[in-house]
């Protein structure tokens, strides 16, 4: 059985390894990379830590507004579906890829297997919320990581091959953990890990500062890779990485060593979605500058706190002890095998 899955940014790099490892011998896989993403320590270099194949297709989108982006992926996935006439499309998450992947494959009757369904963070100002939307209403087969997730399609009066799975992510990190890939992090160990990439947190000039002379203030050393996104504002609205003493700028990080910073960390603060299941699965403390999230099983037992307003009392929600963690909070750990195992199935 053929199918292609569709890649472009870092965190379906994440979720597409063990996919694509749980295809091997099950199913003729090959991949679309949209190249939605470009910096080297957030596309290429996950190929040579990870040892994954090279795309089949690499489009090399590059970033552009979200119609321009999305159009140019639509006319160029086409055609490679025209080409190839795969049995079936895998898209994963909420990204403009998915979308334009799902959009595609839908309109030419070719089933959409979407990984990552049934997230909702109820917030349509955020271009993930559409793009997992709409998705999750073209795609043919729906794989959820939580029953939350199940019954947010449910809501939605979407029921037909729903299966939960678990997370995929998790898959990686148990794997990175098993195979003893975690580095050591040299010298200060007594810091806390931030990123910081969200348009409602980096776009206006007066919230990126506010938001770094709060890192800058906080008790511990702050180590932050920058964000493209992050990097260009902080340029083009003249603010001084000088003037942030506190704070440890780091490029991009491969997704090993970001996830190394993660676990000698004291504790994350971040607007990302992904690491915000990576601090609960390492079990670090997580503050997420947000005033919502999709993953709203982390927030139980206040193991992930939501804060985007009063920034007042970050430091003591970071350093909370004796919390519980949930071991099985999104599967075990193999939900790749079983997503292969139902689309090798799917009718």
């Amino acid at each position: 059985m053929g199918i292609i899955a569709i890649i472009g940014a870092r965190p379906q790099f994440i979720k597409h390894f063990p996919f694509e490892k749980a295809c091997e011998g099950k199913l003729d896989l090959k991949t679309i990379h949209t190249g939605q993403h470009y910096d080297e320590n957030m596309s290429a270099v996950f190929f040579e830590q990870l040892g994954m194949k090279k795309p089949d297709y690499m489009l090399n989108i590059g970033s552009g507004n979200h119609g321009i982006q999305t159009a140019k992926m639509m006319t160029q996935i086409e055609e490679v579906l025209i080409r190839e006439k795969p049995k079936g499309v895998v898209v994963y998450g909420d990204t403009n890829s998915t979308l334009a992947g799902a959009l595609v494959a839908s309109k030419m009757h070719i089933p959409v297997f979407h990984i990552e369904a049934g997230l909702r963070s109820f917030n349509k100002s955020m271009p993930e919320e559409i793009n997992r939307v709409l998705t999750d209403h073209v795609s043919s087969c729906l794989f959820t990581p939580s029953n939350i997730a199940t019954m947010n399609l449910e809501k939605e009066r979407i029921v037909q091959n729903v299966f939960e799975v678990g997370d995929i992510m998790k898959d990686l990190v148990f794997y990175v953990i098993n195979q003893g890939l975690l580095k050591e992090i040299p010298g200060n160990r007594e810091y806390y890990y931030a990123t910081i990439h969200r348009p409602y947190n980096t776009d206006e000039k007066n919230r990126l500062r506010d938001v770094l002379n709060v890192l800058n203030k906080l008790d511990k050393t702050v180590i932050m890779p920058i964000h493209p996104r992050t990097k260009n504002n902080i340029k083009d609205f003249n603010l001084k990485l000088d003037d942030y003493q506190n704070i440890n700028f780091l490029s991009p990080q491969p997704y090993i060593d970001n996830l190394s910073y993660l676990n000698s960390s004291k504790g994350l603060i971040t607007d990302s979605g992904g690491m915000q299941k990576e601090a609960y699965w390492l079990k670090k403390s997580c503050v997420t500058i947000r005033t919502e999230t999709e993953w709203v099983e982390t927030l139980k037992g206040g193991n992930n706190v939501l804060l985007f307003e009063d920034f007042s009392n970050l430091k003591e929600l970071l350093s909370v002890e004796g919390k519980i963690w949930n071991e099985e909070l999104y599967g075990k750990g193999n939900a790749s095998d079983t997503i292969v195992d139902r689309i090798m199935n799917f009718n």
